[in-house]
């Protein structure tokens, strides 16, 4: 696998499309740090880290809509690519939906969101971005 972070995104997008309700992936310091911002930020119900003997792996609950059962997030896309590094500074930091959304960098300060970033003055590699 070349792009862990690519997979861990593409796994979760297919749990909700497929309306699954747990999806488990392997784990690593990256996904356990992408997976603590989607919850805090409110894009999953919760997270469980899960050790084994030959790897550990992430146990995620996904978050729908109690009415009509839609996802909570409707956009899950990789940004910075292992062919193409996206960086960024604080001056031209995106805005995913105006705000409505968040993109998650890797900074001097660790993964943190766009809004963090702007609050703590430092730019990084652009990871993802969610609405």
């Amino acid at each position: 696998m070349t792009d862990p972070i690519a997979d861990y995104l593409t796994r979760v997008r297919n749990a909700y499309a497929a309306g699954k309700k747990v999806v488990e992936i392997p784990s690593s310091k990256m996904k356990m740090a992408l997976t603590e911002i989607l919850c805090e930020k409110g894009y999953i119900l919760s997270y469980k880290f899960v050790e084994g003997t030959p790897c550990s792996t992430i146990k995620i609950a996904l978050k729908y809509h109690p009415q009509t059962k839609a996802a909570a997030i409707k956009k899950i896309e990789r940004v910075s690519k292992p062919g193409l590094r996206r960086y960024t500074d604080v001056e031209n930091m995106p805005r995913v939906l105006n705000g409505l959304g968040i993109a998650i960098l890797s900074t001097s300060k660790g993964v943190i969101t766009d809004k963090e970033a702007r609050e703590l003055n430092v730019g990084g590699e652009v990871l993802c971005i969610v609405y």
